[in-house]
């Protein structure tokens, strides 16, 4: 597995090799998988490796909503103050420091048959050199009865937001199959994303579509085959193949989320002011954010899911000693440590927010168990093994006020 694993790294964005430098992927039980293993001594705060997606894709609720980002990469496109007039649903404020806005408008481009938008010329060559070229719908990208469309239709009329996934990354990964010349090389690439049994993956199904999974599972099937079919792959166009594809999405994909009005605060917040116009600056911003939450509510981001090699290696736990983020506005992923890792030493994530990671044993294993169908075993469940099976009353009062796990999930999900 290892061996294999180290023909992948080439979707690590680092071109130093820092990636291969600091970490490599170990078997570590029928159990538990593949983990993630330090192989040397990491730093606090050190950024342990970047790395792009194998494919990635914006939701489709929040394309159809008008958030802008960049159709391969995920770049937000609205300047800041563009960003926060949509959230506001204002025209009229205005931003300071217009300056501090990374959005770069003159370097936009947009695919000349289909119109779909990308940052730069570099992301609209890459797209249609992996897939853009089988999922370009051309002068049909209105027409309600092309294939592609009437998938992307059902979808969004299946999962609605909050989102956690989108047909259209799987329709990535059979695009990008079917343009390839090494054909092998791609389907192997998408084996080494983990697997469940049929029963975990009806259970992962279920958690993505809802009660009616079924029947809609069944549509979306055939709605696929007959937008994407391809010989090579006519595993994934079976009832038990494109439910097996399905589950590996729900079960690998990580969130993301990009934002220019975010990439604007953090460099506003790094500008040297005089302690009067930075309090004035802070209360801006400040104010600001409340008038969207009341306008918009906790939708803030472009948000999209991809798959990523190395990042789907790293296991749970309830005390991480690393974290996923996207501090720059696209779809590399920056894992950092949160705190000294040794050599040998393995490197976990964790699937819960902040808050759940405080509540109690019993109420994370239920969220991991419901979300993720494992048992978590990490050094604080296993100090913890002794507490009874029992939320406490202020848990049992949140959950009772309507169980906001799904939404917490997702804004951990798609931190910028």
């Amino acid at each position: 597995m290892a061996a294999s694993m180290a023909e992948l790294f080439c979707f690590c964005a680092d071109p130093a090799g820092a990636a291969r430098a600091t970490v490599e992927v170990r078997f570590i039980s029928s159990l538990k998988g593949k983990g993630l293993f330090a192989t040397r001594n990491i730093h606090k705060g050190e950024t342990i490796f970047l790395e792009k997606p194998v494919v990635s894709s914006q939701f489709l609720w929040n394309a159809l909503y008008r958030y802008k980002a960049c159709d391969h990469c995920l770049r937000a496109l609205e300047t800041a103050e563009e960003n926060a007039q949509r959230l506001l649903g204002k025209s009229c404020r205005v931003l300071p420091h217009p300056e501090q806005c990374s959005i770069r408008k003159d370097l936009h481009q947009h695919c000349p048959h289909c119109q779909v938008a990308y940052c730069s010329a570099e992301c609209r060559h890459s797209a249609f050199e992996q897939y853009h070229q089988v999922l370009c719908l051309g002068p049909s990208r209105e027409d309600p009865k092309h294939p592609l469309n009437k998938l992307q239709d059902t979808w969004r009329n299946i999962h609605y937001p909050p989102e956690t996934s989108s047909i259209m990354l799987l329709a990535r990964m059979v695009a990008t199959v079917k343009q390839a010349k090494d054909k092998d090389w791609w389907i192997k690439l998408f084996s080494q994303f983990c697997s469940k049994t049929a029963n975990e993956e009806e259970e992962i199904i279920h958690k993505l579509l809802g009660d009616k999974f079924k029947g809609q599972l069944e549509l979306l099937r055939q709605l696929f085959t007959e937008a994407l079919y391809e010989e090579r792959l006519s595993r994934w166009f079976t009832p038990e193949g494109f439910q097996s594809l399905f589950a590996l999405v729900g079960t690998n994909g990580q969130g993301i989320g990009t934002s220019s009005l975010s990439q604007w605060v953090h460099a506003c917040d790094a500008l040297e002011l005089p302690p009067h116009e930075r309090e004035q600056l802070d209360a801006f911003i400040d104010q600001l954010y409340k008038d969207i939450e009341k306008e918009t509510g906790e939708f803030l981001n472009c948000e999209g899911s991809g798959l990523y090699v190395l990042q789907s290696c790293c296991n749970h736990s309830c005390i991480p000693n690393a974290e996923t983020s996207f501090p720059d506005n696209n779809f590399l992923l920056h894992l950092i440590a949160l705190e000294e890792i040794k050599l040998g030493e393995e490197i976990c994530i964790s699937y819960l927010d902040c808050c759940q990671r405080e509540r109690s044993r019993h109420s994370r294993h239920k969220i991991l168990r419901e979300h993720y169908l494992f048992t978590c075993s990490c050094p604080k469940c296993l100090a913890q093994a002794d507490d009874a099976n029992l939320t406490s009353e202020e848990e049992e009062e949140l959950e009772g006020e309507g169980e906001t796990d799904d939404a917490e999930l997702e804004d951990e999900m798609t931190d910028v």
